[in-house]
């Protein structure tokens, strides 16, 4: 059983020794106190804990389904129960999902990280030049999706470099979660804390002493101990990263390709570079287009020759790049800037971010059939552009405009959104499919987005707005400066995320209406309180460290927040001291789990990939929370004493 779950159970004594002191809570109007409150609620608390534990349903339909048990006991009323969705942390991190949308549909972190990582020549060179501008973007944007734009990098990065995957997935979740905990914004656990706290100190749950200011979150109050997380965090994975983390033998065919190397089977594909292309002027191997991950550069079309080139050919405006490799690299070809798709001049050119790529089958009656693409004018009288072109068992060679097509031929099409319905009605093609996401990245929007960004960042340091409000704006400016498009922002929002959070608080509250945070926190006072209030501290963030192994980090900050400020606060016989080291431990506490691929997203993320077990996330990871526990513990008292 996971380490969370025996913690849990272990604190079962706890609740029959101080649970009727529930009775003495301050309830919310409409609920009355019954004595098996806090039983039914440290019960149901336990089952959540150990179903999130199996791994086996999702944690927003496990909370849900705790929620709605004790709003039907009358643990909660309705107000209480659905007040977390109205929360002003949940509408936050949601609003704040739309401004990484729009990072990442303009690519401007894309266009950042390509600059600082390069082209490494060894594994540690490799890990330095990710961790660190990662864990620094991560500061101010979510890290889920920068670590899913970052997974493909990291592919093309360990078959250039011959280096093994397994030394970088890992390095890159770990650098993501270390920069999330400098910032307010820097991930949703630090901004549902910081609502909570605020919300304690607006309903006198936390009382401020006559001349202190309120304890609260400010955009950098959490840099004074995640800086120091996070540089050590870093020096860790990069001293130890090498030793600590699996490193099998890189492949024979993960080194570079060159030119004499027989093109892998799949898709013929012909991308022009575009005028003002940023690769125009630079070298073959400068533009990183040699040795992509599952793609070969077979030749470039210059006015009427087709060259074989190598990896020090200069590229020009106007070239036609030819390429062969399977689909999924065929489409992150898309997401270079300065490559389109080749056409006829005297086309109209589409917007390309407005269009989606299509996978379309020329059937037998197809009048298509026997003519050359670009006597067949696809994108005359169709409306696409093909990007690519697939014959089963057959490698196709020469320009893409000269292939003569035949029944069964796979074409890869660039068209407008809906197309896949017309298409499939017309008696040319059959089996067509519309893939997900646009044809190409909105590029020139790139530094559009990223000013957006430091605008919310600015806005919400200098106090000229609150973090929702600051979000809601810039989330609306990604939108009318089409950074993003209204789906894609609806789609680049984790309501589950939302779900569990807003559920998340109302479990909170029947903890804390029940007694069952005040007996919780009575326990570990009883058992820390004699050797000292940073063995209390130690102890709050050791416990928040293991719900997170079994369930989400929202979750698990939210469960232990009315826990902490018992103890902190000195309410049912807690400690009394200053309840900020407590929030703040929380906040890094609940982020700062290493240790297991569930106490974090970004970790599962890279499980695959990285061909990880659950043991080498333990033995990489778990030194690594005990250092950001005793930085935590050593630090938060001295800025914030007791």
């Amino acid at each position: 059983m996971p380490l969370g779950a025996l913690l849990i159970s272990d604190l079962a004594p706890a609740l029959s020794l101080a649970l009727p002191l529930g009775a003495d809570v301050a309830l919310p109007s409409g609920v009355e106190w019954q004595p098996w409150h806090p039983w039914f609620t440290g019960g149901m608390v336990l089952a959540m804990v150990a179903v999130l534990a199996k791994g086996r349903y999702g944690t927003d339909l496990v909370i849900m389904g705790v929620l709605t048990a004790l709003l039907l006991a009358g643990v909660l009323d309705i107000r209480s129960a659905v007040q977390g969705f109205a929360n002003t942390a949940v509408i936050t991190v949601g609003l704040l999902y739309v401004v990484a949308t729009g990072m990442r549909e303009t690519g401007a972190m894309q266009m950042v990280a390509a600059r600082l990582i390069g082209r490494p020549k060894n594994t540690l060179q490799a890990q330095a030049r990710l961790a660190i501008p990662v864990a620094v973007m991560s500061a101010f944007v979510n890290n889920t999706p920068i670590v899913a734009m970052f997974l493909p990098v990291l592919q093309g990065i360990a078959k250039r470099c011959r280096l093994a995957a397994s030394q970088l997935y890992m390095p890159l979740s770990f650098a993501s979660i270390l920069g999330g905990v400098c910032t307010l914004i820097g991930t949703s656990t630090n901004i549902v804390v910081a609502d909570a706290l605020s919300l304690a100190v607006d309903t006198g749950q936390v009382v401020v002493a006559e001349g202190e200011g309120a304890p609260r979150f400010r955009m950098f109050t959490l840099a004074w101990v995640g800086v120091p997380v996070m540089v050590c965090g870093l020096a860790y994975i990069l001293l130890f990263g090498r030793r600590l983390l699996p490193n099998p033998e890189p492949d024979a065919d993960t080194g570079p390709v060159t030119t004499d190397s027989k093109p892998p089977e799949g898709y013929h594909a012909a991308l022009t570079i575009s005028k003002g292309s940023p690769i125009a002027g630079k070298t073959v191997e400068d533009a990183g287009l040699r040795s992509l991950p599952g793609l070969f550069l077979s030749s470039v079309d210059r006015d009427d020759q087709s060259i074989v080139v190598g990896p020090n050919f200069v590229l020009s405006e106007g070239d036609v790049l030819i390429f062969v490799g399977a689909l999924d690299s065929i489409v992150d070809l898309q997401s270079i800037r300065g490559l389109e798709p080749t056409g006829n001049a005297h086309d109209e050119p589409l917007y390309r971010p407005n269009l989606k790529l299509h996978e379309a089958v020329v059937s037998q009656r197809s009048e298509l059939a026997g003519q050359t693409i670009k006597k067949a004018r696809i994108r005359t009288r169709f409306g696409a552009a093909v990007i690519a072109v697939r014959r089963q068992g057959q490698e196709l060679t020469g320009k893409i405009g000269d292939i003569t097509l035949r029944a069964g031929d796979i074409l890869l099409l660039e068209a407008p959104k809906g197309a896949a319905e017309r298409f499939a009605d017309s008696d040319n093609f059959y089996l067509v499919s519309e893939r997900e996401g646009s044809a190409a990245l909105r590029h020139e929007r790139g530094w559009i987005a990223l000013a957006i960004l430091v605008g919310l960042v600015v806005s919400i340091t200098a106090g000229w707005l609150s973090p929702m409000v600051a979000a809601m704006a810039a989330a609306g400016g990604m939108i009318l400066t089409r950074c993003c498009t209204g789906p894609q922002a609806r789609a680049g929002v984790d309501f589950q995320i939302l779900v569990t959070i807003g559920a998340a608080f109302g479990i909170g509250a029947a903890m804390t209406n029940s007694g069952v945070a005040g007996s919780i926190a009575t326990f570990f006072v009883d058992l820390a309180g004699p050797l000292g209030n940073h063995a209390l501290l130690a102890t709050v963030y050791l416990v928040t460290m293991a719900f997170t192994m079994t369930m989400t980090h929202n979750a698990s900050a939210i469960l232990m927040f009315p826990i902490a400020m018992s103890i902190a606060t000195g309410a049912d016989g807690g400690a009394g001291v200053n309840p900020m080291p407590f929030a703040v431990a929380i906040a890094i506490a609940a982020s700062c789990e290493f240790s297991s691929p569930i106490g974090y997203q970004t970790n599962l993320m890279v499980m695959g990939p990285g061909n990880y077990r659950w043991l080498d996330y333990t033995r990489f990871g778990m030194p690594l929370n005990l250092l950001a526990c005793v930085l935590c513990v050593t630090i938060a008292p001295i800025v914030w004493p007791f």
